[in-house]
């Protein structure tokens, strides 16, 4: 038996057991959160716009070319606060997307799965970098939510937070990873007041 499968497994054991918030020298290595979010109202409907900072590093580069497909969640609630009472959940929805790298065209493919975001855009998008994609990723436009005749009474609260997590793998590193957790990590809530 080669000792060469053996290294190749352990090396990428180690690249996908790495946890996301290990810094290195990149300028955005562990960086993950929502800079900006606020919804706006266009012919009765609630559009939400967000700015999302992912990690990007190493680590997460070699799991996408070696097979890895990412998985980022946007989690979008509004409820309807009440003083004597819990409050009111309007809506609790999120919106998926899949990065993954195609070895063949070396470019990373941004899939949305159907859902919240079906008319926010194209189903799919490839990019020539890790970059490009994590910044087409960040930038959430006008994506409708919610129609301004489902808010009833205020005050009304929006909360936002994004998540990041390991999606599907090829089955050979399935069964080297299957205990860690170190690729799920999720932002803090970004909230504020709705006003209209």
């Amino acid at each position: 038996m080669s000792l060469r499968p053996l290294a190749l497994a352990l090396a990428l054991l180690a690249c996908l057991t790495a946890p996301l918030t290990t810094h290195s020298a990149g300028p955005l290595d562990g960086d993950f959160q929502i800079s900006s979010a606020f919804v706006v109202l266009d012919h009765g409907v609630l559009q939400l716009n967000a700015q999302v900072q992912y990690p990007n590093n190493g680590r997460i580069r070699s799991a996408l070319q070696d097979g890895v497909t990412l998985v980022f969640d946007l989690e979008i609630a509004i409820n309807r606060l009440r003083r004597f009472w819990f409050n009111a959940t309007l809506l609790d929805t999120s919106l998926r997307r899949e990065l993954t790298y195609h070895a063949v065209t070396r470019r990373y493919v941004l899939r949305e799965e159907p859902g919240v975001a079906e008319e926010a855009g194209p189903e799919q998008e490839s990019f020539a970098t890790l970059d490009e994609a994590l910044e087409r990723l960040g930038h959430i436009d006008d994506l409708p939510v919610l129609v301004q005749s489902q808010l009833g009474p205020g005050p009304w609260q929006v909360a936002v937070r994004a998540g990041v997590r390991r999606g599907r793998m090829p089955a050979a590193l399935r069964a080297l990873v299957f205990w860690s957790n170190d690729w799920n990590r999720t932002s803090d809530w970004y909230t504020w007041m709705l006003t209209l």
